[in-house]
């Protein structure tokens, strides 16, 4: 798809390269392509960078990549591919532009794995009740060896998640050793998919009203936004845990803070609407609530998969085999 050894370059903010891209990636890209594996451009404008571009056939990019307007497609006509480093690649090209370029690849499906993981583990805390004693041991600075906790334990505990996006996939994927009851509500998963899933479908007043814990895992759209409102709270059992790892957008927060103040649910969220929260947000003191500053995705050694993705795709595209991981744009209206 590629001739051999094409003219590549790094379009992202400088400080990511090399968490993403490691001495030994690094050597592996300019073993394929043609390469400054120490340049970094972080905007078009420059006469020197708006030259480079008149020859790149691979855009390798990332976060802080500048929008690759039509200006810039018209600048760069020999590119063939953009292999983007980071999640989402909805807002990348303007609509147009994807008929410009032949094939766009997304580390979406890496940066998964982490935000999956963290979301099991949250899972399987929140089940076993473990915030709430340790602030009571914290408290009583103390506990009575042998006595037994009531309310809390993993086994049979109904999980309901929402979204089969890549992420809601792999966390399917990681919770099924357990002995849990995962539900799923998706309305692009039919009831067959989703027990192919091993996964038990339902409608979302249904889910939210028979899990003890809801994660939420699809992407933010105008039909998603404030998909779990006050109403859609007020279904869920007295107790029952929100996990949010996905956008802050599909949660209200007025009505969810709401909620949480009364000491009815609990709430474990790595996104919040707006984010960070203000200073004076209650959600940052309340016992019932875990706040993280969107730590979920990837970060530190985890940012070298997403590097290993592009390598890879390249590597792909070089020896004349398909990308793995082609996004389509048919697919962005329902995508993160």
């Amino acid at each position: 798809m590629l001739e051999r050894r094409p003219s590549a370059l790094f379009a992202m903010e400088a400080q990511h390269l090399p968490l993403l891209f490691p001495p030994d990636l690094r050597e592996r890209l300019t073993a394929v392509a043609d390469i400054d594996p120490e340049l970094v451009v972080s905007n078009f404008s420059s006469d020197h960078v708006r030259s480079l571009l008149s020859t790149v056939e691979v855009l390798i990019t990332g976060w802080g990549c500048p929008h690759l307007s039509l200006e810039v497609l018209d600048a760069a006509p020999r590119l063939r591919a953009v292999l983007h480093t980071g999640g989402s690649v909805k807002h990348l090209l303007p609509p147009e532009g994807w008929q410009r370029v032949p094939v766009v690849s997304s580390a979406a499906a890496a940066n998964a794995l982490p935000v999956a993981e963290y979301t099991l583990g949250m899972v399987l805390l929140a089940g076993k009740g473990v915030f709430a004693l340790r602030d009571a041991f914290r408290a009583r600075r103390g506990f009575t060896l042998g006595e037994v906790q009531q309310n809390v334990g993993n086994f049979g505990r109904t999980v309901g998640i929402i979204g089969a996006s890549r992420i809601g996939r792999r966390l399917m994927e990681l919770l099924r050793p357990f002995d849990l009851d995962v539900a799923l509500y998706d309305p692009y998963v039919t009831e067959a998919e989703a027990r192919a899933l091993g996964v038990r479908p339902a409608g979302l007043p249904e889910l939210l009203a028979g899990s003890d814990i809801v994660s939420v895992h699809a992407p933010a759209t105008p039909e998603t936004t404030h998909l779990i409102d006050a109403a859609a709270l007020a279904l869920m059992r007295d107790g029952a845990v929100l996990i949010n790892t996905s956008r802050g957008s599909l949660v209200d927060t007025r009505a969810l803070t709401a909620e949480l103040v009364s000491g009815r649910l609990e709430a474990i969220l790595d996104v919040t609407d707006p984010e960070p929260l203000p200073g004076d947000s209650p959600l940052y003191d309340l016992p019932n609530v875990l706040l993280t500053p969107h730590i979920a995705g990837s970060h530190g050694n985890e940012l070298r998969r997403l590097g290993l993705t592009a390598v890879e795709e390249l590597e792909r595209l070089t020896s004349g085999r398909p990308p793995l991981h082609r996004v389509h744009p048919a697919e962005l209206h329902r995508a993160a």
